[in-house]
Order: C-alpha cells, then structure tokens, then sequence
C-alpha cells in the first residue's frame, strides 16, 4: 500500500482495491433484513469480512459451546451500527433469522448495540466507544487467574474510538503483564480524528504487542495475521478497508 497526503501526525494508507467479495452469498440477504440504522451502515459494512473469518475459521465457540468455560471469547467493542455483526451470528445459529427483521423495536431483542442479556453469543454490552480493550484485558486475567490458558480473547475495535484515552491504559497493561491470549483487531477506514505518527499498529508495538496490518477484505490475510501470536505477548492486527465517506 502507498502513503498518501494527511493531515500532520498522521500516516495514511491507501485502502485496498475494490475486489470480487469472498463472503458467502447467503449472507447478503440477512443483512438486508436489518433496516432502521443505514446511517452507521458503513460502520457495520466495514467490520462484515472480519467478523465472517473470526466466526468461520478462527473462533472456538458454536452456538451449543456458548456458555462453555473454555470457548473463545469475542467482544465487539465497535458496537454502533451493529447490523453485520447480527447477520454473522444469523448466519451461524446463534440467534434465529426472523429476529433481523426488527432492529431496535419495543418488542425486540436486537438494539442498536448489542446486549448480552439478551443476545445468545454475545458477551458484553456496549454503550460509549472506547470500553472493549479494557474489558478485554480483564476477560482475559480472568481467564488466566482460572487456569484458563486455553480461550483466546479477541476485541474488534474502530480506529476512531482509539481516540479514547482508556484505550491507551489496556494497551500498556496489556503489553506489562504479557496477556498472550489476547488479540484485538482494530478496523481502520481513516475516520480517527487524531493521527499517530508511524501508524495504527506503532500505538500498540510500543507497549510491547506483536501487530499486522493487513487488507480489510482479504480472508487468507486478516485470517493468517489473527491466528500470528506470540503466547507471551498481546497481538494487535489492523484491518484496512475503504475510507469511511
């Protein structure tokens, strides 16, 4: 990818080529379903080809494995305009398809951020941006503080909502206390108010994390750069895609 002209402090990178879709065609028409909320849709459509390679080829949790102690944990910190992440779990058997065809209504389980109260797979609320880091960094101690070494934790986060100075306590703890369960993949389509000089993945790899930086939209990469760990070091991998319009 090429550096382009941006604002000072920032790096910017070109977004990757429009390509043929590698997602399955039958999840187009579960995402349809989902209306009410099209102003966060480039939100949502930003995150869809990650959350089909975490939920196809990388998490171990099924909809019968859900409340299992040794599943994965998945948080989507990201959680404003939330329809792609519901169509996944549609697609998977976590929640039934009819329940897309009523976003946020009186009456519905899906609101316009995820709730784990009522959504099976789900497992955290989010409301402000900025929350899921953190909360994944205590997921994971908890896990450890278990004897849980097995389930990963992974928090998909927008590069935006690294703007949130809580952002910057999990990532330093994180990289202190060697949290190697834990990957976060951050999506950026250059909608951050602030730069950081060297990139997204500099605001990690200086408090000790591994990082790749891959196409948003490639399945063989985002899947080879989130399955690249270290098991003592925290692992950040981000996802580039198209500029937010």
């Amino acid at each position: 990818m090429t550096t382009t002209a941006t604002p000072p402090g920032r790096t910017r990178r070109s977004a990757p080529q429009p390509r043929r879709s590698e997602l399955p065609a039958e999840l187009w028409p579960l995402l349809r379903r989902l209306t009410g909320d099209e102003k966060h849709a480039p939100s949502a459509h930003s995150t869809l080809d990650v959350l089909w390679v975490l939920y196809d080829r990388v998490l171990r949790v099924s909809p019968a494995t859900a409340d299992e102690p040794d599943r994965d944990r998945f948080l989507l910190s990201k959680g404003h305009g939330p329809a792609a992440y519901y169509a996944v779990l549609a697609a998977k058997g976590f929640i039934p398809e009819h329940w897309l065809d009523d976003l946020a209504g009186p009456e519905s389980r899906l609101g316009h951020h995820p709730d784990r109260v009522l959504v099976p797979g789900v497992e955290i609320g989010t409301g402000s941006l900025g929350h899921g880091l953190g909360l994944g960094v205590g997921t994971a101690l908890g896990l450890r503080a278990q004897g849980l070494d097995r389930p990963r934790v992974y928090v998909l986060l927008g590069d935006a909502e690294l703007d949130e100075g809580s952002n910057h306590e999990a990532m330093a703890y994180a990289g202190a206390t060697g949290l190697g369960t834990l990957t976060a993949i951050v999506i950026d389509n250059q909608s951050a108010s602030h730069g950081w000089p060297g990139g997204i993945a500099s605001r990690f790899t200086v408090h000790g994390w591994t990082a790749s930086t891959v196409d948003g939209r490639d399945h063989d990469a985002i899947e080879s750069a989130i399955t690249t760990a270290r098991p003592d070091r925290p692992h950040v991998v981000v996802a580039v895609v198209e500029p937010k319009e």
